[in-house]
């Protein structure tokens, strides 16, 4: 059994560009309702199957992922999952070695940057790079699956 233990930030700055590396990744939801999704990603020429992602417990949740043809993802994706689709550019870097990760939201949610940190466990602790705002982790709005029934673009501001 997967559990994966990660914490979400808003980001405050741009200066985490200069020594980033970015992916495409394109993703839906076949199924995505409250404890529970069913994800289709690509990334590359890579598809994934994140075939439960139970309900979260604080930074730590459930993850099942299994890499699948990329062609089937395609199919999957385009015929199967909710819309709008998830649309991002994810960046990895060190800080403090630790890797962090940043997605850059396009489409209908175009602005949101949101940056990731795993972790080994919920109680482990890490240095929080300047450009990491204010702690999103367990915050609905922010998870992606949530991106798809309530877009960035159509948050007040």
């Amino acid at each position: 059994m997967g559990v994966e233990t990660e914490r979400k930030f808003l980001l405050t700055g741009e200066n985490w560009r200069t020594q980033a590396v970015g992916s495409r990744y394109r993703q839906g939801y076949i199924c995505s309702s409250a404890g529970r999704a069913v994800r289709v990603r690509t990334v590359g020429e890579k598809g994934y199957l994140t075939t439960n992602k139970g309900s979260s417990s604080g930074p730590a949740k459930l993850e099942f992922e299994d890499e699948i043809p990329v062609e089937e993802a395609n199919e999957l994706r385009g015929d199967l999952c909710e819309k709008p689709l998830i649309e991002k550019i994810r960046y990895t870097l060190d800080y403090g070695g630790f890797i962090w990760e940043i997605d850059e939201f396009f489409g209908e949610n175009q602005g949101l940057l949101i940056a990731e940190k795993e972790l080994e466990s919920p109680e482990q602790q890490c240095d929080l790079p300047d450009w990491v705002g204010e702690e999103v982790t367990g915050d609905p709005p922010y998870f992606n699956a949530s991106l798809v029934s309530n877009p960035y673009s159509a948050w007040k501001s």
